[in-house]
């Protein structure tokens, strides 16, 4: 397995953080592997899977380069820059393009376990990759970007809580499969037989995106390291689901909407986060449907939750049918 030492101080400046190049390179790793976590993943692979399979037919220089840097065990370190906090995709993306093209053939080589092929023995490699990079954030990504965006800082809120009621240990140990805390300062990152890496004193931060594939791990060594990981499943299914017409004429569009996202339990800070709603209306929402007695509220830990009653979802799954 992998892990890194890490120190107290570390740990207690870690935080999360949103980066739209790794939410672009998780859905270039999904394009890549044609596979769909779910429904909604399944539908978003349809719209775009053909227009990239296109793009690469006509670019085969660019093909290879993807299928080399995405290596069984390692992508190439040029493709995934760590993040260093809320910056744009057109400020990350550009950290891929200025990439030295002798370190971008040496990444490669180790992805590939094995020689270069001679077709990207070139220096436009990080250009190449980031070009690819822009065109799916900008045909397949930024659409969407909004939602995804409430998404993830929606998972932001779920592990804060977490972290809030049982400490980092219960935090990482969710975080994604093969990430767990092991004890004496050590933080388990992959299942890799990797060397153990001392990395306090460094910044650390956890990246969460929409793909429901495995994460990755980055680094700039000494000063930054990063753990990308998948947000929670729940979560992650694409695009709200669709409120059923007859529902949202009954209790109102955006009432309806809070109500169908209660399949699960939910903050108020997150389905403010999930519906674009203001604080202010999602409270009245909640109000309304606790009067009416259509969702409930408890409490876990210092977060409170509301969820549907049996009478909700009785009245959401007859509108569906």
């Amino acid at each position: 397995m992998g892990w890194w030492q890490i120190n107290a101080d570390t740990l207690a400046r870690t935080r999360f953080v949103l980066s739209p190049l790794a939410e672009t390179f998780a859905a270039v790793k999904l394009l890549h592997a044609g596979a769909a976590a779910h429904p909604g993943e399944r539908a978003w692979l349809d719209a775009h899977l053909p227009a990239y399979r296109g793009r690469l037919s006509g670019d085969p220089v660019t093909a290879l380069l993807i299928r080399s840097g995405l290596g069984r065990n390692w992508i190439a370190d040029f493709l995934t820059p760590t993040p260093r906090g809320e910056a744009d995709f057109e400020e990350e993306v550009a950290r891929v393009r200025e990439a030295s093209a002798v370190d971008a053939r040496a990444h490669l080589t180790v992805s590939l376990a094995g020689p270069l092929p001679a077709a990207l023995h070139r220096d436009d490699l990080p250009e190449r990759a980031a070009d690819l990079l822009t065109h799916v954030w900008t045909e397949a990504v930024r659409p969407y970007w909004d939602r995804r965006r409430r998404v993830l800082e929606a998972d932001v809120v779920a592990r804060t809580a977490q972290l809030s009621q049982g400490g980092w240990a219960a935090a990482l140990d969710a975080l994604r499969p093969g990430t767990r805390w092991l004890g004496d300062n050590r933080l388990q990152i992959n299942l890799h037989e990797y060397p153990p890496r001392e990395i306090s004193g460094a910044e650390l931060v956890f990246v969460p995106i929409t793909p429901q594939r495995h994460g990755w791990v980055s680094w700039e060594e000494p000063d930054r390291y990063a753990v990308v990981y998948p947000c929670s499943g729940v979560l992650a299914d694409t695009g709200p689901e669709a409120v059923p017409e007859s529902l949202g004429a009954l209790l109102g569009p955006a009432r309806a909407g809070v109500l169908v996202l209660l399949d699960s339990p939910m903050s108020t800070t997150q389905l403010v986060a999930l519906t674009g709603q203001g604080l202010g209306s999602v409270g009245r929402h909640l109000k309304v449907l606790l009067d009416a007695r259509l969702v409930r509220r408890g409490r876990a830990g210092r977060s409170v939750l509301y969820s549907r009653t049996p009478a909700g979802e009785v009245l959401v799954k007859a509108q569906r049918e």
